[in-house]
């Protein structure tokens, strides 16, 4: 590969590279200056005016779940380095980021991770021809002919691809479809996670980006969403880097590349991540010096904020009356024409499988907790509550029980539309319902904790404790309701302005983006920095079709469609002391219940564990590991024991009930609630007392966090790192495959 690399990336080219995307971060990095003033200007007018969205009726945690293995588990990895497949150890801590060892006794030993990936901005294929077709497309002239050795082949039929469009592509098998299912559904979880990059409490930094972003594609007459708006700001950075530089490189190298088509598509794809590599390095320290600049002038500008806000609106109002006076007749006769007649296919396209997937998260979090209610009517009351909260309290961030939430979205269509408006892709739309599921399930999931947890303090006996635990449950299920017809209109909303505006401003541009200058000179100078004229344009034009936008949600919540809520509905301080509740210390459920649970009989951590044991059952959300099988290539569990019980609400509500008014025998075994079951028989009580514990749900005890905390990814290079076997820090096998995009989480 260095050969490659030294051949077609001389010092002259490389060089050039480094002009090139100088020259496209300076014009992106004037447009986010630009913006970071105004940004600054609208959150601090939002923070005195106080709009705002309507009161939450769930809670939400302010102290997320860290320190968590969200996925643990080995797979084929394909090294390219040797064209050989190697099993590999990999796990998925709270943070996302697939963490790569060379054997489970590597991480049960603190040695270094091979690989730490960072997934944004990747697509997941499930198949060769997937792959084999995307890398054709990538490098025109060099699809491979039939009966020609494709670039790569897997030894089994159940692969699973990490592409990007320009970095390293990353090669993974496993031996069963059940097992692809699986690391598929985790790996498509940590792409989502990923990909929502920038933080949501980021009310400055965030949407100056992302506003900058948009101003620049526009101003190269690139409108409508773009598909690598994806990943931290150095990242999405590095995208539009490498969608101009790209297709220069591509033209200028392809031709040069020698060998066959699928030699020289390794060898482009070695050429592109190398250069991605050198873009992300220049992109992150420019936009740090930019960023650190800005947050150095942010203080004087806040008092210049503060001193003339009334002037500055007052200008602002100013120079969008004249605007409006302009734009408005050939606004609304665009809007009429070209976005009015489609504005209720697009909604009705949106809501159907938006609103299925919010109607499975209410089902999944019934049915969870009445298992959970089910097995301490079974099991003894509240000797086993601790384990089996710390098992529901994941349920948000377990990728297997929220993949059926998930894969709701992906019919959605926008069959004609997509086209019509310039929708390059409908997974930006997927992604953002998708993410409003996790938070919503994991809201109720915390409301329902909370309220249990008070109930807890009351002592109740174990019939008390299940009609309290289905009374809460019902409680938490009409906030949800509430919460979850809001955040889809929201959802809604702002997904046909996505889809309009863009639209919009292209069908106008070519009659009043070249008149917009002469408004300039009604801005005040001393108030340049906060109003520009491009974005109170925008505004401008977002009015003019804001209001057919909010009829049609509202018409589709008076019809009462998809069990969305009218606006006049608003449930005022329906609980006044909750939100008093969640302003207390987390709940720990697995340390609080720690004793109860020993005394129950219940299995638990024996004293004597030795640094590795304890380190092996840390914290897991879900695992696929079968500890006593290790040296097996897989070690991946069985789909959930079905429970005995039935699927439908109603079947659960009665089955309750009755178990309330007598007690029936014990199961054979408990619902599960937590981390899979593995392929084994069921033990008998005689194997339990004998046979090791499952791995717990719980945090580290005091002190131990250290010893227990997953390696952190922050800056830590992406890429194949290799630790000496006497504990020396980690070597790369080569020189520029392994230079490593730096990533952060």
């Amino acid at each position: 590969m260095g050969d490659v690399l030294s051949t077609h990336l001389d010092d002259a080219r490389r060089q050039h590279i480094a002009e090139r995307t100088g020259k496209i971060l300076t014009e992106f990095l004037r447009f986010y200056e630009d913006q970071y003033g105004v940004a600054l200007f609208s959150s601090m007018r939002h923070e005195i005016e106080g709009t705002g969205l309507p009161q939450a009726q769930l809670l939400w945690r302010k102290v997320p779940l860290d320190e968590r293995i969200i996925f643990s588990g080995n797979l084929f990895q394909y090294q390219e380095d040797n064209k050989k497949w190697r099993n590999r150890f990999s796990l998925v801590p709270h943070n996302y980021g697939l963490v790569l060892y060379e054997n489970k006794v590597a991480y049960e030993r603190q040695v270094p991770p091979r690989a730490i990936i960072n997934s944004a901005g990747y697509k997941i294929l499930t198949s060769l021809d997937q792959y084999l077709e995307l890398v054709g497309n990538s490098l025109p002239g060099t699809s491979s002919k039939s009966g020609t050795a494709p670039i790569l082949k897997c030894p089994t039929q159940f692969p699973l691809i990490l592409w990007h469009p320009s970095a390293r592509h990353y090669y993974f098998c496993m031996m069963t479809e059940a097992e692809q299912d699986k690391w598929q559904a985790v790996l498509q979880d940590c792409i989502r996670h990923c990909n929502n990059g920038i933080p949501e409490n980021s009310k400055v930094e965030g949407p100056a980006f992302t506003d900058a972003i948009r101003m620049y594609r526009q101003s190269k007459e690139l409108y409508g969403t773009w598909e690598m708006l994806c990943g931290n700001e150095v990242q999405i950075l590095s995208n539009l880097v490498m969608e101009e530089l790209g297709p220069e490189l591509k033209a200028e190298l392809a031709p040069r590349l020698k060998g066959k088509p699928q030699e020289r598509q390794r060898q482009w794809i070695q050429i592109s991540d190398a250069v991605y590599r050198m873009v992300y390095e220049q992109a992150k320290a420019r936009f740090e010096a930019v960023l650190a600049k800005l947050q150095l002038a942010r203080p004087a500008m806040e008092a210049t904020i503060r001193t003339d806000m009334d002037q500055i609106i007052t200008s602002k109002e100013h120079l969008a009356s004249k605007i409006r006076a302009f734009i408005l007749p050939k606004a609304e006769v665009c809007v009429r024409n070209h976005v009015q007649p489609y504005i209720p296919s697009i909604l009705e396209a949106l809501m159907v499988p938006t609103s299925q997937g919010f109607t499975e998260v209410r089902d999944v979090f019934f049915k969870e907790v009445t298992d959970m209610n089910l097995n301490v009517i079974n099991e003894g009351g509240a000797d086993k509550l601790g384990e089996y909260m710390e098992k529901l309290s994941q349920l948000a961030y377990h990728p297997l029980k929220m993949q059926s939430c998930y894969e709701k979205m992906e019919p959605l269509r926008l069959d004609g539309l997509q086209q019509r408006f310039d929708v390059s892709s409908t997974a930006v739309f997927k992604q953002r319902a998708q993410i409003h599921m996790r938070e919503q399930m994991d809201n109720a999931v915390y409301t329902f904790e909370t309220l249990l947890h008070q109930e807890l303090g009351k002592g109740p006996t174990k019939e008390e404790l299940c009609k309290s635990i289905q009374r809460i449950l019902e409680r938490v299920l009409k906030k949800y309701d509430y919460d979850s017809s809001s955040v889809r209109k929201r959802f809604f909303r702002e997904a046909l302005l996505q889809i309009t505006i863009p639209f919009l401003l292209k069908k106008l541009a070519p009659t009043c983006k070249s008149e917009l200058p002469r408004f300039q000179e009604l801005i005040f100078e001393d108030f340049a920095r906060f109003i520009l004229v491009e974005n109170t344009y925008e505004e401008v034009v977002l009015q003019t079709v804001m209001k057919d936008i909010l009829q049609a949600v509202k018409e589709a919540a008076v019809q009462r469609k998809h069990n969305l809520y009218r606006d006049s509905m608003v449930m005022h301080n329906s609980d006044p002391n909750l939100h008093l509740l969640a302003e207390g210390v987390p709940i720990d459920w697995g340390e609080e219940y720690s004793g109860s649970m020993g005394d129950s009989g219940s299995p638990s951590v024996p004293e004597a564990a030795t640094h590795s044991e304890k380190r092996r059952r840390a914290k897991q959300v879900v695992s696929v590991v079968q500890d006593e099988e290790a040296e097996l290539p897989f070690e991946a569990g069985s789909e959930p024991l079905s429970p005995a019980s039935p699927d439908s609400v109603t079947e659960l509500r009665g089955l309750l009930a009755q178990d309330l008014r007598a007690e029936s025998p014990p199961p054979a075994g408990p619902l599960l609630n937590g981390a899979l079951s593995q392929e084994s028989p069921q033990p008998t009580a005689a194997s339990e007392a004998s046979s090791p514990p499952a791995s717990p749900l719980r945090q580290p005890p005091p002190g131990k966090a250290a010893d227990l905390e997953p390696p952190k990814p922050s800056d830590q290079e992406t890429g194949e790192q290799v630790s000496s076997p006497d504990g020396c820090p980690p070597i790369h096998t080569t020189t520029e495959d392994s230079a490593g995009v730096q990533t952060e989480f």
